[in-house]
């Protein structure tokens, strides 16, 4: 069954395969099948604890196509495809991508977003970074220096999925500074 994939823009980001699967665009046939039965697993429908029927399904339709050899080679053109077309910088110019006040805006929703999850569901606040993506509307690659830097100040953490959470100083500078972010978010606006 041949995927017909676009690297035309749509309404909704496409997914990448590899982010879903948690491996490297290099990763072997072995490793993808040993991810992909513990993703599996964790999110099959029927698991009462962690599942998910959503990620469950888009977990199978990657591992489908990149489990097929002749799949996986189609789709690596479009994902390398996509991968540049992350990178291209946004039309208001050149400038934006090394904006202090946009970075530290950045930082600050990243934070924002985190203590959001953490205050409505304690028991669940980590995010996947793709989840994180999706939610802030900033590529990856966009956001590896942001998640560096509160990663560096302890402001962020992982857990033992990889996963994004807030941690106390994290909370405690977010805090510290919601003026500023009332303030940027005022500045942006006009």
């Amino acid at each position: 069954m041949s995927q017909n994939y676009t690297t035309q823009p749509s309404e909704t980001q496409p997914m990448d395969y590899y982010e879903l699967l948690q491996v490297s665009p290099t990763a072997d046939i072995e490793t993808i099948h040993r991810v992909y039965r513990l993703l599996a697993q964790r999110f099959h429908p029927d698991n009462q604890e962690t599942g998910n029927a959503a990620r469950f399904r888009q977990i199978s339709e990657a591992y489908t196509v990149l489990s097929n050899a002749e799949e996986r080679a189609r789709y690596d053109i479009v994902h390398a495809e996509q991968k540049r077309g992350r990178w291209k910088l946004v039309s208001t110019g050149s400038h934006a991508e090394n904006d202090f006040d946009m970075e530290q805006s950045v930082r600050l929703t990243v934070l924002e977003v985190l203590y959001t999850k953490r205050r409505m569901e304690p028991g669940q606040p980590a995010i996947y970074a793709f989840d994180l993506e999706e939610m802030i509307g900033r590529p990856r690659e966009h956001l590896e220096f942001t998640i560096w830097y509160l990663a560096t100040r302890k402001y962020i953490a992982r857990d033992d999925n990889s996963r994004i959470l807030i941690t106390a100083d994290g909370v405690d500078h977010l805090e510290a500074n919601y003026r500023a972010v009332t303030r940027l978010r005022l500045k942006s606006a006009s």
